[in-house]
Parts: C-alpha cells; sequence; structure tokens
C-alpha cells in the first residue's frame, strides 16, 4: 500500500470508487471518487447524486487492504455535510428541561424530630440459637411422649410440676445463665459430667448433692450451653424456664435420660 497522500496514493485512490467510514452525515449514498487534490483538501465527488466536496486532508486515515465490493477509506472524525461543506459531526444529548421546584419550608411547629440512625442487624444471638435448638428437641420430645400417652393410656401430664427439693436456690436461675453464672449463684457443683460427646446436643450435670438437686444445661457447644431446668435426686422435674417464642423446657427435661 502506498504512503498517504503521496503520488501513487492519490493515483491509487482516484483509479477506483471508494466509500468512507464512517460515512458522511446528511449523504444518502456512499460511494465516490477522487477529483482532485491539492495541498491541504482532497475534492470528492458523489457517484450517484449531483454532489462535490473539499475533504481537508487532515480528516483522511488509512486505505481498506481489500477493494471488495468496495475499497474503504477510513475518516479520522465522524463528519456531517452541510451548506456545502462537510464538518465535524457532534452528537448532541438533550436533557429534558426540569421544571422550577417550589420549596416549602415547614412552621417551626410541623418540623419533624430527626429519624434515629438504622442500627444495623446483627448475627443472631447466642441466646436465640439457644432457644430455636430448645425448641426443636421439644417438639421431638413433645411427639414421643404423645405417643406413648397413646399406647399405654397414661393419665394426661401435669401443666405444673411439684417441688420436692426444700432448697430452693435454682428458682433464681434464668435461661440465660451459663455454668459461670451458675456457680456465682449456687457455689461450684460437686460433680460435673457431660452426657454427649463432642459434635453433638451438649447437655451438662451440675451435681449438687448438699442440696438436693442437680442442675442441668443444653447447648449446640459447651461454650454456649445454658440453664434448662433441675431435677432432684429421682431425676424428677423441679424447675423448667420459659422459652423466648413460647412454651418451656419442661419437656424436654421429662424426656432426658439419667446420666
Amino acid at each position: 500500500m502506498p504512503e498517504p497522500f503521496s503520488p501513487e496514493w492519490l493515483e491509487y485512490l482516484a483509479s477506483r470508487p471508494f466509500a468512507f467510514y464512517p460515512p458522511l452525515v446528511g449523504v444518502e449514498h456512499n460511494e465516490w471518487r477522487l477529483r482532485r487534490a491539492t495541498w491541504s483538501e482532497i475534492l470528492v465527488a458523489n457517484t450517484r447524486e449531483n454532489l462535490e466536496v473539499w475533504i481537508p486532508r487532515r480528516y483522511f486515515g488509512e486505505i481498506s487492504r481489500v477493494d471488495q465490493p468496495v475499497m474503504i477509506v477510513g475518516l479520522t472524525r465522524e463528519l456531517e455535510y452541510k451548506a456545502g461543506a462537510v464538518w465535524p459531526y457532534e452528537r448532541r444529548v438533550l436533557t429534558l428541561p426540569r421544571g422550577a421546584e417550589r420549596v416549602v419550608y415547614p412552621a417551626e411547629s410541623q418540623r419533624e424530630e430527626p429519624t434515629p440512625p438504622v442500627q444495623p442487624a446483627r448475627a443472631p444471638s447466642t441466646e436465640s440459637r439457644v432457644g430455636r435448638l430448645i425448641a426443636t428437641v421439644l417438639g421431638v420430645a413433645l411427639l414421643s411422649f404423645v405417643l406413648t400417652v397413646a399406647v399405654f393410656r397414661i393419665g394426661p401430664l401435669r401443666s405444673r410440676v411439684v417441688l420436692t427439693a426444700r432448697d430452693q436456690a435454682y428458682l433464681e436461675l434464668t435461661r440465660y445463665d451459663d455454668y459461670h453464672a451458675i456457680v456465682k449463684k449456687l457455689g461450684p457443683p460437686a460433680e460435673e459430667r457431660w452426657r454427649s460427646p463432642e459434635g453433638a446436643i451438649q447437655y451438662l450435670r451440675m451435681s449438687y448433692p448438699q442440696r438436693g438437686y442437680s442442675v442441668i444445661l443444653m447447648g449446640p457447644t459447651r461454650e454456649e450451653a445454658r440453664y434448662i431446668g433441675t431435677v432432684d435426686r429421682n431425676w424428677q422435674v423441679v424447675h423448667y424456664v420459659e422459652l423466648p417464642g413460647g412454651g418451656d423446657t419442661g419437656a424436654v427435661l421429662r424426656t432426658l435420660r439419667r446420666f
């Protein structure tokens, strides 16, 4: 391919029709022939329309190496034919005008207090996790108990337990208490025993033989175990706690085997 704007380049361009890319805006037919060239401009004529136009040389780019079906002459920017000449084409973006808005300021008495910032959601606490875990175990325990009643025709489950131990310090315990909170209220236990190996639902028995009862904790892990109730020496439930979503832990304790 001859060097751009060299005599050979102009001769090569004048020997055949060509098309501009991008095409001239405002001209429907995009096929041209070179008519004349000066040191600053090139005159081209449209092959279908009676139209000749001078184009500055600085807008001419490369010529395609393939001329089938037509040779392509690149333009360095998009041009528009207007008023007998070519001009750089600027695509306009229309912006819809916004109507004037009347700002009404509320009276001093009508101004609202600033809304407090929304606190980000926090991850579920240990208490909620333990509550859901207890609710699941409670559902399974209640179903098993109902089936047992239906088969053996045992009398109805009492809604309240009878307190058999004389020492009732366990009444101060709540579902929020962990091992350390219980030790603070009742003192160190005489014996500690875990019922489940690591990975299962964890049950901890804290025995207080001098008081006549044992305190039971439950949780998804040993670190998250919380108080669910108290049993006496005969493994009878003497105290249980209410669950956050309703119900209590009494059924869980009644179905829990001694350990």
